[in-house]
């Protein structure tokens, strides 16, 4: 029976990689219900709950387009701020992100975590560089893990083989560019010109299955370097073919030196053996030179073909952008909030006594891995919360229980007509 990673910590993943509509549906098999009546009542309960979650999350969405405004590379912004407002607005964005990507059980990533990664990386051939310096701040956040296959090309591609590494299902990266006034070079500054950037602006990207060990290529300014293999490869010939050629222009390099001077009038004269020997020495040097770019072509092709790799490995991974990213991460947090509020509804509704919160989450992550065969480290904090705001939780001292589905449905109502003028009427 599969199990997620563990974490490093002795735990698994928060986030239930299970789509809501699916959890509802089996939860309707379960035999807490007496009847089509209760399980009618639930699904409304479930449509209620899911609409509540929707319009709470609204001005999450407003808010975190508000607070990009100013940073969004793809706009210019309509008004000029001073350095310390854009310091608070930045403050403000980084915050927005940081809640909402924690509500969508998003975990941040450590530079050190992401180095150790890429060290120890089974997937990409290349070697990817990323110069940190170039950026104000870089953060990483990353949601549920898997082990995918891979293929690895061995002896320079002669021979591939199929490799299990560590996969992240969905990774969001904020990438801080550096403001005007902190740039400190003209080649920085015509490095974001290139890339499309303006100073001070955030990139934001979200990739799905991405290996753990390739976290280094997704950042903006990643390239490709030759691993110490492939110089070796292109090098042990060069040296080969090089060596013999400059022996042999540098016994007659002294006489090519004596008849240009000739030409130039520095000397009065030339023998004809001589002139035989610098046409000699001329075309040495005229082979070398052809060496030398063969040489550097050769090296040129590696390392394109590395990039194009390496481009085609993230392309096909990269789920949106910048703005974009706003609507599916506040989607996510959104079903995330209303599948875990259900689920803890319902087993402390089927639950034959009120239940301390630890054994609510024993009995929910023992139910995932039997029905759905996944294991997560369930925490009932934040749905008993939930379920608390919107009236539904009784508490006896630490023991929690909820009210009936008719009681638990007016609740709802009392709630959806608390939320403002636009919401007098419940769905369903």
């Amino acid at each position: 029976m599969p199990a997620a990673p563990d974490q490093g910590t002795g735990g698994f993943d928060r986030f239930v990689p299970i789509r809501k509509s699916d959890i509802v549906d089996a939860l309707l098999d379960e035999p807490a219900f007496g009847g089509e009546a209760g399980r009618e009542q639930f699904r409304r309960l479930a449509d209620m709950l899911a609409a509540i979650c929707h319009y709470d999350y609204f001005a999450t969405l407003e808010r975190l387009r508000h607070d990009y405004y100013y940073f969004n590379p793809e706009i210019v912004p309509h008004a000029a701020l001073s350095a310390e407002q854009l310091e608070r607005l930045y403050a403000d964005l980084i915050r927005s992100l940081d809640r909402i990507l924690c509500d969508a059980n998003f975990e941040p990533l450590g530079h050190a975590e992401i180095g150790d990664a890429h060290r120890r990386r089974p997937v990409l051939r290349v070697e990817v560089e990323a110069e940190m310096t170039d950026f104000r701040e870089v953060r990483f956040y990353r949601r549920g893990r898997h082990i995918e296959p891979f293929e690895v090309a061995d002896w320079f591609g002669l021979r591939r083989r199929k490799v299990e590494a560590e996969a992240y299902d969905d990774v969001v990266l904020v990438a801080a560019m550096k403001s005007a006034a902190e740039i400190g070079s003209r080649r920085e500054l015509r490095a974001l010109e290139r890339r499309k950037m303006r100073p001070g602006s955030v990139l934001l990207k979200r990739f799905r299955n991405i290996a753990s060990g390739d976290l280094n290529a997704l950042f903006p300014n990643a390239r490709v370097v030759m691993s110490s293999a492939d110089k070796l490869f292109l090098g042990v010939p060069a040296i080969a073919g090089g060596v013999p050629i400059l022996i042999n222009i540098y016994t007659t390099i002294t006489v090519l030196f004596l008849v240009l001077g000739f030409y130039i009038g520095v000397s009065a004269t030339v023998e004809d053996k001589d002139m035989k020997t610098a046409l000699a020495a001329l075309s040495g040097l005229v082979a070398l030179g052809g060496f030398v770019l063969r040489q550097w072509i050769k090296y040129q092709r590696q390392s394109l073909k590395y990039q194009i790799e390496l481009t085609s490995n993230i392309y096909y991974r990269n789920v949106n952008n910048n703005s974009g990213i706003f609507d599916s991460i506040v989607g996510t947090a959104e079903e995330e909030e209303c599948k875990r509020a259900l689920l803890a509804y319902h087993f402390l509704r089927a639950a034959d006594a009120p239940v301390a919160a630890a054994e609510l989450d024993r009995r929910i992550d023992a139910w995932l891995l039997a029905r759905f065969r996944v294991a997560v480290d369930f925490k009932a904090g934040d749905a008993v919360e939930k379920l608390d705001r919107l009236g539904l939780l009784r508490r006896d001292d630490q023991r929690l229980a909820v009210l009936p589905l008719d009681a638990a449905l007016a609740a709802l109502r009392t709630a959806w007509n608390g939320l403002g003028s636009g919401a007098d009427q419940p769905p369903r």
